[in-house]
């Protein structure tokens, strides 16, 4: 198949996207239906063309489900001509079918567990897609073993396991050209994807840390694809995660995402936590939903433990019993009881601490030995990871050390099978085990449990007492460092690095009443039968429908370059204000409302030189000099900064702390307008402060004469937000009979008296106007930051509420593009004064000093309005 590739590894790195053509005509790909339990092959004759021009059956939306493996066997023909290609029946994601809606298609993106070679790969790329519906990703050599074995299992898979390259040989050093290969290949898998997506009826469900910059590459190319991502593994604490290179590079890739899955609320509190600590995002829950806003974007949360497929487990149980395996063991163990471990080989699944556990059990509980047995079967390791050799030496070394001391003639305690081992058989060892003990340090999900609990309750409908008819009791001893322990209330939960307790663990499981395990496996039961992976998959495309659904009632455009790209979703209405249209408004009114902004407005955030520059001053002489203009400079500041900066703007009126004092234009004195003139409150709200100050290492307070701001901008991020979410509760409580306001915002938390904010500020100019018989129809309204947010607010309602006229020209404007209650924005402080300026140009000359006096002697100061006093 040719590539349609819009990019390479070099572009993405600088951000040279070219803009690729859509398509004229989409082909839809033929429909291959299935019943869940049943996978549905053709054969050779019924096959359809790759090429062919008829449409699906069913019209409908689709799911491409991208993974690093295809879920699909190969192997060889016997004569060496091609190959043979089955579905695998053992992957979880060939089951995430059964979920999702009868009519939606499926089709599946990833490499083959084989080597093909170049030359058939266009053959065998045609046949998977015309019988199986999958899209192979064909990953040379010398790029995989960089990309899997090196970046994904020595350099990921240990971090998000808890192990750090302290050492070379200890957890692998990051290495750069690991990262490139790592990028190379989820580049070739965004490959695959767009030659077979039509980005407005298709979603894409992205699967586990191999494909984790892969939402990058994709929402480059289309900003609005639904896209959601699924982590199958850990997600370590931010201590762990931040020690990785690259670590803001994967965090932003995955933000690119609509939906991203985790296990557990621990996965994704980490996750979150990084968000916080390394991009400065804070989330938020909604009706249960939890949502990082990102760039105008809602990027949800979910958290939703994968199950398994009951009716696949169900139909291997049958196949068992055919295989009379269940009996063979039953003679093998007959009188004694057996405890089993399922493992794949790898240095986090703490199958040694398991054996020194069983040999502890056996030393303190004596009546045990010569009657319980651990199974332990250690699947082939799936990837070269890190120790594998010395974990493998380690453990038979503990076998024959424990079988040695311990058994005798008849008698071993540990039984070791260290091969691979056909599903059917594993179900066996289920069927006969009185235990499972999973002691993993470290896991992501591990099905094993779930597993263990269908095979104890049998074939659904089968008569008791017959072979498909379980025992109908089971114990499960399962480490709390996997992702399934939450899931099984009634198991019992152990530290794996406490042999000790492992063993007392294992001991009670197995001297448990009958009973008492009956009820365990009932409630265990009820959940992995109602939780199984139709109801995982069900869920998250619903969740992923909701993040969905305003994808194309916002305008979204992409900005930034390589791994900074990201979507900026606003509001339709919300666009660039145009200089032009403005000035024509500002030349056609005859009486003009124009409230500013000061710091991050006229003045650039990250300035140290906080005084206005020359430049602001004459801009502001000239607008207030036009007798048609009511200017007001309104700020948080404080007055004493305010009049000392803008004292050569007489005309110029100010609005200090958000408003508490208001000076009007021509006049020197400072009026107050908040509800109380009162600040015992202070006394109150400081100590609390103080307290929260002394207690948090970064943090500080600002006394204003009106208001007491907390600020924690330079503390621990995840500890200060924490700490703000106590002192907003605290002194809400000590002030709840006060007339003050207590609000939260970017790393503040405001105590100021109520009735306070720049939208009554608002109010106040425009009904002064009104009153002096000289209603404003023009109005322009510029601020930056949440506080700015109370003016547009005001004036978008100002026309409903008839403190506007419907004719009035009304221009909110926010700096910078993001999610605002402005409908204009100009990018930077720089365009704002340069959009002044143009304003200032065709203003009135300013007046003459015989009518500064005259209109000195009857200033334009705006009457006390009862209902804001």
């Amino acid at each position: 198949m040719m590539s349609r590739s819009y990019t390479n590894l070099l572009e993405l790195a600088s951000g040279n996207f070219p803009v690729m053509g859509r398509e004229k005509e989409r082909k839809r790909f033929p429909r291959v239906m299935t019943v869940p339990g049943n996978i549905v092959e053709m054969d050779d004759e019924q096959d359809n063309s790759v090429t062919s021009e008829n449409p699906s059956s069913i019209a409908g939306d689709r799911m491409i489900i991208v993974a690093n493996l295809l879920p699909l066997k190969a192997k060889r023909r016997p004569d060496n001509k091609g190959w043979v290609f089955s579905w695998n029946e053992d992957s979880l994601l060939l089951w995430v079918k059964v979920g999702l809606p009868e009519d939606m298609e499926v089709l599946y993106v990833g490499s083959l567990p084989v080597d093909v070679d170049p030359i058939e790969q266009d053959d065998v790329a045609n046949h998977l897609l015309e019988k199986f519906k999958c899209v192979p990703a064909f990953l040379p050599p010398n790029l995989l073993a960089k990309y899997y074995h090196g970046f994904c299992k020595k350099q990921l898979w240990p971090l998000f396991h808890y192990m750090l390259p302290f050492s070379a040989d200890h957890g692998g050093r990051f290495d750069r050209s690991m990262w490139e290969a790592y990028v190379s290949a989820n580049k070739m898998f965004s490959q695959k994807v767009i030659e077979v997506l039509n980005p407005e009826d298709d979603f894409v469900w992205i699967h586990d840390y191999h494909l984790m910059v892969l939402p990058t590459f994709l929402r480059r190319r289309f900003v609005r694809l639904r896209m959601g991502f699924f982590l199958h593994s850990p997600f370590p604490s931010s201590e762990i995660y931040r020690s990785l290179p690259v670590r803001e590079e994967i965090l932003k890739a995955l933000l690119n995402s609509d939906l991203i899955g985790f296990h557990t609320f621990d996965y994704a509190r980490h996750f979150l936590s990084c968000c916080s600590r390394m991009l400065g995002l804070e989330y938020q829950s909604k009706r249960g939903y939890i949502g990082l806003e990102y760039y105008g974007r809602t990027v949800g949360i979910k958290i939703m433990p994968v199950g398994i497929h009951m009716g696949h487990i169900e139909s291997v149980i049958r196949q068992t019993d055919k295989e009379l395996k269940v009996e063979e063991l039953k003679r093998q163990f007959e009188g004694k009881t057996v405890l089993l471990g399922v493992d794949d080989m790898d240095v986090f699944k703490g199958i040694n601490l398991k054996l020194l556990a069983m040999e502890h059990m056996l030393k303190q509980h004596r009546n045990w030995q010569g009657k319980a047995v651990l199974v332990q079967i250690a699947n082939p390791a799936r990837g070269k990871g890190i120790d594998l050799e010395e974990i493998q030496s380690e453990i038979e070394e503990s076998c024959k050390r424990i079988n040695k001391e311990l058994g005798k003639p008849g008698y071993e305690p540990i039984v070791y099978i260290h091969r691979p081992i056909s599903i059917s058989e594993r179900m066996a060892y289920y069927r006969i085990a009185e235990c499972v003990v999973v002691t993993a340090v470290r896991d992501g999900m591990n099905l094993t449990p779930y597993e263990y609990i269908i095979c104890r309750q049998g074939v659904s409908g089968a008569e008791r007492g017959s072979e498909l008819c379980g025992p109908k009791k089971s114990m499960l001893v399962v480490s709390e460092f996997i992702g399934c322990s939450p899931s099984l209330s009634g198991a019992i939960r152990v530290n794996p690095w406490n042999v000790e307790s492992t063993a007392e663990a294992m001991n009670e499981s197995i001297s448990m009443a009958e009973s008492e395990k009956e009820l365990r496996h009932e409630k265990h039961y009820r959940y992995v039968s109602t939780h199984d992976v139709a109801f995982w998959s069900r869920s998250f495309l619903q969740d992923m429908e909701r993040t969905c659904a305003d994808h194309f009632r916002k305008r979204c455009w992409g900005i930034g370059l390589g791994f900074g790209f990201r979507v900026v979703a606003l509001d339709p209405n919300f666009r660039k204000l145009s200089i032009d249209e403005i000035v024509g408004a500002y030349c056609r009114s005859k009486s003009r409302a124009i409230l500013l902004d000061y710091d991050g407005t006229l003045m650039p955030q990250n300035s140290i030189i906080k005084t206005p520059s020359a430049q602001v001053m004459s801009l502001l002489n000239s607008l207030c000099g036009d007798r048609k203009n009511m200017v007001f400079m309104v700020s948080g500041r404080g007055r004493e900064s305010l009049s000392k900066w803008f004292l050569p703007c007489k005309k110029l009126g100010l609005a200090a702390e958000h408003g508490y004092f208001i000076r009007s234009p021509g006049q020197d004195e400072w009026e107050t307008y908040g509800q109380s003139c009162e600040f015992g409150w202070m006394q109150m709200a400081e100590p609390v402060m103080k307290s929260y100050t002394e207690a948090t290492d970064g943090s500080g307070i600002e006394r204003k004469e009106s208001a007491l701001v907390w600020h924690y901008n330079d503390a621990d991020p995840g500890f200060g937000f924490s700490q703000a979410k106590e002192m907003l509760d605290h002194l809400e409580s000590v002030l709840a009979n006060e007339p003050v306001a207590v609000k939260s915002g970017q790393f503040i938390v405001e105590v100021k008296p109520q009735g306070v904010s720049k939208g009554i500020v608002a109010e106040k100019v425009f009904t002064s106007m009104t009153e002096n018989g000289k209603q404003a129809d023009f109005v322009l309204c510029i601020g930056d930051d949440r506080s700015d947010e109370d003016m547009f607010e005001l004036i978008g309602t100002a026309v409903s509420r008839h403190i506007l006229s419907y004719n009035t020209e009304v221009f909110g404007c926010t700096v910078g593009q993001k999610p605002s209650k402005a409908k204009y924005y100009l990018d930077d402080s720089s365009q704002v004064v340069a959009m002044l300026e143009s304003l200032a140009e065709v203003s009135d000359s300013p007046v003459t000093s015989d009518e500064e006096n005259d209109d000195n002697s009857s200033p334009r100061k705006f009457g006390r309005v009862s209902s804001f006093v």
